[in-house]
């Protein structure tokens, strides 16, 4: 994170997937996700693409990224997550198991130090 000039607890807006946005409702599944910056993350910019991983068998969908796309650059990896206060990346009920149906379609994708 230090060739990026990024620290923990740096953060930006996201679409968490990439085919969903501006949605009221979203539907995750298990497995690979590409989300959007829609805010600048450091040297990364806004359309950046951040591709990552998500797991939905708890409460709360899980989403962790590893690499960053800027649209002009190469990838880069990266550690971050997707968050949101307040329980809001809480699953709604009616979810069905291997997905999970969020209110919304952003949340902030924040630096990490490492997958806890």
């Amino acid at each position: 994170m230090r060739y990026l000039k990024l620290h923990v607890g740096d953060a930006a807006l996201v679409e968490l997937d990439a085919n969903q946005m501006r949605s009221r409702r979203s539907t995750l599944y298990d497995g690979p996700i590409e989300s959007v910056l829609m805010r600048d993350l450091g040297p990364l910019e806004t359309t950046t693409r951040l591709y990552g991983q998500v797991w939905t068998s708890g409460p709360q969908v899980v989403v962790r990224y590893y690499k960053a796309h800027p649209p002009d650059g190469d990838e880069v990896p990266i550690c971050a997550v997707a968050r949101l206060s307040e329980d809001q990346m809480r699953k709604q009920p009616e979810s069905k198991p291997g997905t999970a149906i969020l209110d919304g379609s952003m949340a902030s994708a924040v630096v990490v130090n490492a997958f806890r």
